[in-house]
């Protein structure tokens, strides 16, 4: 699987955004799927995840206004960011990895596959 992540840009401060990541190849719905983030000089970080059968995780820091969806048609997952604060700057990352677990891992060891990235940044 091939990742490509879309959308990123700049956001005032309490805007929103929406993410988009599309997978090439086959397989794309038997795969769990996460967004990850990446600040400068920081680890990279479990923003939210999705398992194959469309159960949603959320990582701490964006609990409530993240929200990770999928569409198996479009072998796309989204991500839609709400009330954006400076702290969410960052470069999102999707990955991937072919699970039919009833859970998604929060490690990035845990993924196979990555897309490149896409800069978010978060006016003050």
């Amino acid at each position: 699987v091939q990742l490509q992540a879309f959308g990123g840009g700049l956001v005032q401060t309490g805007g929103s955004r929406k993410l988009s990541c599309i997978g090439s190849g086959h397989g794309f719905s038997s795969h769990a799927m996460a967004w990850f983030r990446q600040a400068p000089g920081r680890e990279r970080t479990f923003v939210a995840g999705i398992t194959w059968s469309g159960r949603t995780f959320d990582g701490i820091n964006t609990q409530g206004r993240f929200k990770v969806s999928r569409d198996n048609a479009e072998n796309t997952v989204y991500l839609q960011m709400e009330r954006m604060r400076p702290e969410d700057t960052a470069v999102y990352y999707c990955a991937a990895r072919a699970s039919f677990d009833s859970t998604v891992g929060t490690l990035p060891d845990w993924y196979v596959y990555w897309g490149q990235g896409t800069q978010v940044t978060v006016s003050s």
